[in-house]
């Protein structure tokens, strides 16, 4: 008696489910050689490739090209070396010569108060 319920609910999803699947595959399945009525959604094609160029590379005996060169008027004359140019040298710290001087201050063998003397003067040089 209790099998009877079992195999009528069962047989009645299975004829439920192929009643769900006709109507899922009549929207569409196509047979051989027929035509969809409703066309399949396109995706519309896809983009151009970027186009790529590849830069030359340059030689090394070759010349700079023009925008790289000094397009400025040169202010050296032919057959004369130029000018060299001067830069004072920059100053150390304050500290580093007075570290310095009295260093240079003990060496002499000064005692501390000739030493900070000496330090002043020489620091300020």
């Amino acid at each position: 008696m209790r099998r009877l319920p079992v195999v009528v609910v069962l047989g009645l999803a299975l004829v439920g489910e192929g009643a769900f699947a006709q109507d899922a595959l009549a929207q569409v399945f196509t047979g051989p050689g027929m035509t969809p009525v409703i066309p399949y959604p396109t995706a519309p094609p896809p983009p151009p490739p970027p186009a790529i160029t590849v830069p030359q590379v340059p030689k090394m005996e070759s010349p700079p090209p023009f925008e790289l060169q000094n397009t400025r008027p040169g202010y050296v004359k032919p057959g004369k070396p130029p000018a060299p140019v001067l830069k004072p040298q920059r100053q150390r710290p304050l500290s580093d010569r007075v570290a310095r001087c009295l260093d240079k201050g003990a060496m002499l063998g000064l005692s501390p108060n000739e030493r900070a003397a000496y330090s002043r003067s020489c620091a300020l040089r």
